[in-house]
């Protein structure tokens, strides 16, 4: 039972749902250091990343610092699935394949293909972003921030290094569907609708 216990978690690790915790500070105020999350693969078997989904993906290109490697049970409930996993980041897709952000228009919004956004997910009084940029997303990637943007090292930190900032597809492991612990902020993650309104790129990159 215990072999067959162990498969089963493992094969939905593998394919439907991981547990991770919120390594930093930069998802607040929705995610606050050391929550629990629920992240689900479903979405992306046939689907790709869409503007607005918070994402778990793989270090890209070297984002975080060393950290010591799990060791123990806690690397044995890692690889099945029973025990969030480190390693890996958790920001809000603003861009996709082909889509050009700026930073800022004259109202000091994030721009998507022309189209101002209205980010109700910020911290309060604070602004989208101090550093100014304007990136086209190549395809197969994806540009993205974390909600408290004073502090975020996200693709905006990395615009200097290889990658450009810019976050493979291939290297995300799924999104965002629910905040777990602690239980008194339990919640459904929803795609924010501001981004419904997001003009498509008049050309690919």
């Amino acid at each position: 039972m215990l072999v067959i216990a162990t498969a089963l978690a493992v094969f939905i690790k593998a394919f439907f749902v991981q547990a991770f915790y919120i390594p930093s500070e930069s998802m607040e105020p929705q995610f606050v250091q050391l929550d629990r999350i629920l992240v689900q693969k479903v979405s992306y078997w046939t689907g790709t990343p869409e503007r607005g989904d918070i994402v778990v993906f793989k270090d890209p290109a070297h984002w975080l610092p060393p950290m010591p490697a799990s060791s123990g049970p806690k690397r044995v409930l890692e690889m099945i699935g029973l025990y969030p996993a480190g390693g890996h980041l958790v920001k809000r897709v603003i861009g996709v394949g082909g889509d050009r952000v700026k930073c800022c228009d004259n109202s000091g919004r994030l721009t998507v293909n022309g189209t101002p956004l209205t980010e109700p997910y910020l911290p309060k009084g604070t602004v989208p972003s101090t550093m100014a940029f304007d990136v086209i997303v190549p395809k197969g990637h994806l540009w993205v921030m974390g909600d408290n943007r004073l502090n975020s090292s996200d693709s905006r930190a990395h615009m200097g290094q290889p990658g450009g900032g810019f976050v493979n597809q291939d290297d995300v492991v799924g999104k965002v569907f629910a905040l777990v612990w602690p239980l008194e902020r339990f919640a459904i993650i929803h795609r924010p609708p501001t981004f419904d309104h997001v003009a498509e790129p008049s050309s690919s990159p």
